[in-house]
């Protein structure tokens, strides 16, 4: 078991009004800590892009979906443990 900080992605595409928002909201929620989150755009990835399709914007944190949708400020906190 490592004790490092656990692998956190949103994965997004571009023109997604809702990615957008969830950007937007993590940044006010985590200020700079937001910095350690990974963005990943499915379309640059034919395999990501048929795995999340419309689902976008999903949150993962350490392999496992923590919101998905709409931006949810206490998800994501529980999510992040902050």
């Amino acid at each position: 078991m490592t004790g490092g900080p656990a692998r956190v992605v949103l994965y997004v595409r571009d023109g997604c009004p809702l990615c957008d928002d969830f950007l937007l909201g993590l940044s006010l929620e985590l200020g700079p800590a937001v910095g350690r989150i990974e963005v990943v755009n499915v379309d640059g990835d034919p395999g990501l892009a048929v795995r999340y399709g419309l689902r976008v914007p999903v949150l993962e944190v350490g392999g496992e979906v923590a919101c998905e949708g709409r931006y949810d400020p206490a998800q994501v906190r529980s999510a992040l443990r902050v």
